[in-house]
């Protein structure tokens, strides 16, 4: 999984967290590890295989945890949750990168 998208799962979290009025400081973070993980000079993949996930800004023990499933497995069960609560027609509308 490249960088790029790992991100746009984390900003496409974000956006559905906003729709759901979530709380304004985990927005944040789902926003923040998104730009952070965008401009990143190493993969993700990278970070995870050295133990390096913790250097990401923004990135807590939470979404460190959500980053490393989405690594190991190529699937996020929060992601796919949350893209559950909203139907098809009229979900968040990001743009893949």
């Amino acid at each position: 999984m490249t960088n790029a998208e790992i991100a746009f799962i984390f900003a496409d979290i974000a956006t559905m967290l906003r729709l759901k009025k979530d709380n304004i400081f985990k927005i944040r973070s789902y926003e923040k590890v998104a730009r952070s993980i965008t401009g990143l000079s190493v993969t993700v993949s990278q970070l995870v295989s050295e133990n390096r996930l913790g250097e990401i800004p923004g990135a807590g023990e939470a979404i460190i945890k959500k980053i490393t499933e989405l690594v190991a497995t190529g699937r996020l069960a929060y992601y796919e949750k949350l893209k559950a609560e909203f139907p098809e027609s009229s979900g968040p509308v990001q743009v893949r990168p």
